[in-house]
């Protein structure tokens, strides 16, 4: 088993109801609360069967406390969501939704990507902001469109509770700070894993642990899908920025990767995700705008979408239908 831890012209009636769907889609929401925590009581310190082995391991007390906090929504201004709310352990600590809501109901801009197997990360965020793990972690905390909590608040707020207070005071011999709080969320999110899938077991040499179509899948992967260009080593994915034309309005790219570095040539694009546990974090893309894994497949069948800064990698692909539920096939035996 898989290790997860989990055209013609519109009728006025119509339109009305198209506007009545953007009204809504517009105005805040109800938070989506906090998830129960319902992961192993104890987190695997080693990586799982298919992953690189991990260098200086945090501490069990770290990771805990790191735990407490993702689950507690003492990080948000009206103490309504928490991390989980958005990164949910039964959707593969991705989000089921598009774009997530924030406090008061204010929707992100993006959608939430997973979190397995960030402690093979090597810079953070779909735009790739952060350069570190404890960088990213705190962002959400003070975004207004997410917990919308000024970090010095944060800090006063673990201060002032009992538990907390002596939680620190074990872990960091000192009182709770940005850089305790940051290490603690780090420590916890680096703990969560997904491998030991049949994937990594028909490599490990267990022939039978693929279906005959994940296995034609794999194939298509590794050959002429061109999956494995971007989508490549242990965690299946390069760690690198790719403009595949998701997003893109009428030839024009979103900012993406541009808005960090400032380079024209990489104007919309986007950090590659891991493909493991893909069958559990749907909706995909940074937009969330592809509700299933047959609707990403048909798209980069297709080639993605035409802009002047297309990676030069994504082409129309040739593959049958029955190519095309092999390589669906092959995705969902990676997230078992």
């Amino acid at each position: 088993m898989g290790s997860f831890w989990w055209v013609g012209p519109i009728p006025r009636a119509r339109w009305i109801g198209v506007l009545a769907l953007f009204m809504f889609s517009m105005a805040p929401q109800e938070p989506p609360g906090v998830p129960e925590d319902t992961l192993p009581e104890n987190l695997p310190g080693e990586a799982p069967l298919g992953l690189l082995r991990i260098e200086n391991v945090d501490p069990a007390e770290l990771v805990q406390l790191g735990r407490m906090l993702f689950f507690d929504p003492v990080l948000s201004r009206d103490r309504t969501i928490a991390c989980a709310s958005c990164h949910r352990p039964e959707s593969g600590f991705a989000d089921n939704k598009a774009l997530s809501f924030g406090v008061g109901g204010k929707q992100t801009l993006r959608n939430a990507p997973s979190l397995f197997n960030r402690a093979y990360g090597r810079s953070f965020m779909w735009d790739g902001r952060s350069k570190t793990l404890e960088e990213q972690v705190l962002l959400p905390i003070e975004n207004k469109l997410e917990m919308d909590l000024p970090l010095d608040q944060a800090v006063e707020r673990l201060r002032s509770e009992e538990r907390y207070a002596k939680l620190f005071e074990a872990n960091f011999n000192r009182l709770a700070d940005r850089q305790g709080l940051a290490l603690a969320l780090a420590s916890f999110v680096r703990r969560i894993f997904s491998a030991d899938s049949p994937v990594d077991q028909f490599r490990a040499g267990d022939r039978q642990a693929l279906s005959p179509a994940a296995r034609s899948g794999l194939w298509l992967y590794e050959s002429r899908g061109g999956c494995w260009r971007c989508h490549t080593g242990a965690n299946f994915s390069d760690e690198k920025f790719h403009n595949t034309g998701v997003g893109v309005r009428d030839g024009v790219p979103e900012e993406g990767r541009f808005q960090v570095t400032l380079k024209e040539e990489e104007r919309g694009a986007f950090k590659t995700p891991t493909l493991r546990g893909v069958a559990t974090t749907a909706p995909y893309m940074h937009d969330g705008s592809l509700r299933t894994l047959e609707e990403v497949v048909e798209f980069y069948r297709a080639g993605g979408n035409t802009n002047e800064n297309l990676d030069r990698s994504i082409a129309p692909i040739q593959m049958s239908d029955g190519d095309a539920l092999n390589l669906v096939a092959f995705l969902r035996a990676l997230s078992e």
